[in-house]
């Protein structure tokens, strides 16, 4: 009798536990509709396919993992914007700062990468390790705001309402991370202001 009463108990929790029909998406559905935010998020901030692959497949885990109590997400794009940047400079901060490359075959990018002029092919690639690794020493809602603005060219009133702040704080925030940034290129090129 207790076995059956358990049955019965753990079924009915199973059954409440089970959204009703239309009215909250399937794990599939939401990932057919946003896994290309997603992974664009992820590659802009790693410059790195296979990283942002990975960060796409942390992100759409971590959804599937969520506990029941935790309820529904609201705004459903803009968390998983949100939880793929973060992820995506986790990968970048984990990262090694040296790069492993056999000597053959980074003397074959060399000879391929802009022909005409590879000491700049040289400097972009390394200005933008620089950055990413720059961005993933700011706090998280600074890098946030500044992957925000200047990879995704989003506006810092879209910025305030993706991230539940205000337009002045956007602005404030942001206008620190790009002096800061500045100086520590400056002080990195070995110019100064």
């Amino acid at each position: 009798m207790t076995d059956d009463k358990t049955r019965s108990e753990t079924l009915q929790a199973a059954v409440e536990m089970e959204p009703m029909p239309g009215e909250v998406e399937s794990l599939e559905e939401i990932f057919q509709r946003h896994h290309g935010l997603v992974f664009r998020a992820a590659y802009r901030v790693t410059g790195n396919a296979v990283d942002a692959e990975d960060v796409l497949q942390t992100v759409f885990l971590r959804l599937a993992r969520r506990p029941p109590e935790a309820g529904k997400v609201d705004g459903m794009e803009s968390y998983l914007y949100r939880a793929a940047v973060n992820s995506a400079l986790d990968v970048v901060r984990r990262r090694r700062t040296t790069l492993t490359m056999p000597l053959e075959s980074a003397a074959a990018t060399a000879e391929s990468s802009l022909a005409g002029n590879p000491a700049r092919a040289f400097s972009d690639r390394e200005t933008r390790q620089w950055l990413r690794a720059a961005i993933a020493r700011l706090s998280p809602t600074a890098a946030e705001m500044f992957v925000l603005r200047f990879f995704e060219d989003k506006e810092n009133p879209e910025i305030a309402r993706l991230l539940g702040t205000t337009v002045a704080t956007v602005a404030v925030t942001l206008h620190r991370t790009r002096e800061r940034l500045l100086r520590e290129f400056q002080a990195r090129s070995g110019g100064g202001r």
